[in-house]
């Protein structure tokens, strides 16, 4: 069980910044700050991190990498992507139905780390 995912950035304030409103419309706040890295939570599951790497080498983000993060309607997988992109983020593939089940739009972050809002109703 995800505990916790984190993700690199080498733009630390803006970052912040980007994930400090990009998560405010899922209820998600810094539950935790360490000064180089901060984890969001809204106390249900799994939280995102976002921070600089430990061994003060370049964030760098993975090819196939991604962190999905999941929406409790079609709407809000909207809300969260359309403001994702206001914020700067760049479009990975806008956000609508991908088979019968599945709904997500996806976007990678200001370093490039790639993220997915998605609705799968059980």
């Amino acid at each position: 069980m995800i505990g916790y995912a984190m993700l690199g950035t080498n733009q630390y304030d803006k970052a912040l910044a980007f994930y400090d409103q990009l998560l405010a419309p899922l209820g998600a706040k810094r539950a935790m700050d360490f000064g180089v890295s901060v984890v969001y939570g809204n106390g249900q599951g799994p939280m995102l991190g976002i921070g600089q790497p430990y061994n003060k080498e370049a964030a760098t983000y993975g090819n196939g990498t991604m962190i999905a993060l999941a929406m409790p309607s079609k709407e809000k997988v909207h809300e969260i992507y359309d403001l994702a992109i206001k914020l700067g983020a760049k479009d990975e593939g806008p956000a609508g139905a991908r088979g019968d089940t599945f709904y997500a739009g996806y976007f990678r972050d200001l370093d490039g780390n790639k993220l997915c809002a998605f609705y799968a109703p059980g």
